[in-house]
């Protein structure tokens, strides 16, 4: 049983530490007189953490793995107002020492009552091949499985079983809001938008040990394992429906996938050139930046200014913490008459 969570490094600053952690990322690197030395970036459930082996590293190198899990012995510290761990032991664990609900971070909503969320959204759009089409990956039970369980990103957002679910029902609330203060915007192409837009992370990111790029991810993206199974599900609507699915329709559709990234320099194939394709863009980098905030003050609680984020080139400012230290206490009310007698 794991004791020790990276959530607990602020409780343990400056102490030796003995736990288990996922090793998500291995580097062999050069001292300054040549000598090697590990950099590792560790994981559990509750976050990330980077380590450094600096002795005995001939040893370690070829006792485990990226992706093994190694219990280590070592002194945490601060560096750079990050936390670091100085790796003095380490050894590989067996698989039947291992938990792997202990080192994969997941999110703390409930899976199905976020699924139904997403299923009452659908049930509301009017498109017959729109709405059908929904139904139709939603349906299909692998793809429900995965979608409920994939991360939306390997790091920058949403980086945790579930997150993906997480991130499309968050975005949905956003689409429904946003969509009532611009009637020219479609409600129905929009959540399309909003449910296509990452699914292909399922199939692009592995989440059984560690989150990792698939080969076919590596080689793909998501984009455009999107498009391949947006045509494979077409090809079901066709045949439920009486009229064929619009080829304008799906080109809207595939514009919205190949798009929602915003700008070339993101990876965006093209730009967004209608309404939906441009709101999709702006509320999807809207709710995967506000995660990535709200991920990073939950890693350093005790800091007004964090570290430096790097999926957001800046420090952060937990601006929380000075509303709760600048806001008046209620004061409270005057005794009545009655107490006063």
């Amino acid at each position: 049983m794991k004791e020790f969570y990276i959530r607990d490094c602020a409780a343990h600053e400056n102490q030796n530490i003995t736990s288990s952690f996922i090793v998500t990322s291995k580097q062999v690197k050069a001292k300054k007189n040549g000598e090697p030395y590990l950099a590792l970036t560790l994981g559990d459930r509750s976050g990330s953490l980077e380590a450094k082996a600096w002795d005995n590293v001939n040893e370690m190198i070829g006792a485990f793995e990226q992706d093994n899990v190694i219990k280590v012995k070592g002194l945490l510290n601060k560096y750079n107002n990050r936390w670091q761990l100085t790796i003095h032991k380490l050894r590989r664990m067996e698989e039947a020492e291992i938990d792997f609900a202990d080192y994969l971070p997941k999110t703390t909503k409930d899976i199905d009552e976020l699924w139904r969320r997403l299923g009452g959204f659908v049930a509301t759009m009017g498109n017959p091949h729109l709405k059908t089409l929904l139904e139709v990956f939603m349906g299909d039970g692998d793809i429900a499985a995965a979608y409920k369980n994939a991360p939306a990103a390997k790091t920058l957002h949403h980086a945790f079983i579930g997150g993906l679910l997480d991130h499309v029902v968050s975005l949905f609330t956003l689409c429904d809001v946003t969509a009532e203060n611009y009637p020219t915007v479609n409600r129905d192409l929009l959540f399309t938008g909003a449910f296509l837009h990452d699914i292909g992370k399922i199939h692009e990111i592995s989440y059984a040990r560690s989150f990792a790029y698939t080969t076919r991810g590596q080689l793909l993206g998501h984009m455009i394992i999107e498009l391949e199974m947006l045509h494979a599900k077409i090809a079901i609507v066709n045949q439920q429906l009486a009229s064929p699915f619009p080829e304008e329709l799906k080109t809207l559709v595939e514009q919205l996938i190949i798009s929602h990234h915003g700008q070339y320099e993101f990876g965006s194939p093209k730009l967004p050139m209608f309404p939906e394709a441009l709101m999709l863009h702006y509320l999807d980098d809207l709710d995967s930046k506000m995660e990535s905030m709200r991920a990073h003050f939950e890693r350093e609680p005790e800091s007004e200014w964090t570290g430096y984020n790097a999926s957001l080139q800046r420090s952060l400012l937990n601006s929380q913490k000075i509303m709760e230290k600048t806001t008046p206490k209620p004061v409270a009310a005057a005794a009545t008459a009655t107490e006063k007698a």
